[in-house]
């Protein structure tokens, strides 16, 4: 799923509003081109890593991911179709599924709004979505307790760097209550800071393919 900066709307700087948010816009341009530096930097890393070492590093997550979610059985945990070099949860997914998960992948229904979260199982009907990632066929929905949320980058206070187009951000936004927000990414992805706005939602916790784990409670 695409992610960007602009929480969900587009930058309106004669009223200098974003997201219904004020923002300086020359803080907000710099602020922009910034996180587009760093995505690009991320990107590159992630085009370098050897197929080895993704795969041990999405077998790090899998084992923190047990051990932070503990029992799945009866729980509903939204995750994501990999793109982008992004780790491979799908192996997990399954077995999730196998043990009594109720399994979810975010699905854009309508440019700059906020997802739905269609339920996704094993050799479940599937069909392409937006920007052609394979997304669950049909039109039920699911409200998660917990999301898993592919990071590009994130800092040290869990705000994450994402893909380009805002959607996490003003999905949770539109949540009440908020689900459980598990970061998971490269063991390089940590930033000094993504320079948060206003609309920015952290993350709960952060688990890195390095075995590190990052809580915004800290």
């Amino acid at each position: 799923m695409q992610d960007d900066d602009t929480g969900g709307t587009p930058p309106c700087f004669a009223q200098d509003l974003i997201a219904g948010h004020p923002v300086d816009p020359a803080t907000w341009r710099d602020v922009t081109r910034f996180r587009r530096a760093e995505r690009e930097r991320l990107y590159a890393l992630r085009r370098g890593m050897a197929q080895d070492d993704r795969a041990a590093q999405t077998a790090q997550v899998v084992r923190m991911l047990d051990e932070t979610l503990g029992e799945v059985r009866g729980r509903t945990i939204a995750a994501w179709w990999p793109i982008r070099g992004e780790l491979d949860l799908r192996d997990w997914m399954a077995d999730a599924h196998r043990r009594g998960a109720q399994m979810a992948l975010p699905v854009v229904v309508e440019k700059g709004r906020p997802v739905v979260f269609r339920p996704w199982s094993p050799g479940c009907a599937m069909e392409r979505g937006a920007w052609n990632i394979p997304v669950p066929k049909g039109t039920g929905a699911l409200t998660p307790d917990t999301v898993l949320v592919p990071l590009v980058g994130v800092d040290a206070a869990c705000f994450r760097l994402g893909n380009g187009g805002g959607y996490y951000d003003m999905t949770f936004a539109a949540m009440s209550p908020l689900p459980r927000r598990i970061g998971v990414g490269q063991g390089f992805c940590e930033m000094s800071t993504i320079f948060p706005q206003p609309w920015d939602v952290p993350m709960d916790t952060v688990l890195l393919g390095d075995g590190r784990i990052l809580s915004a409670s800290a």
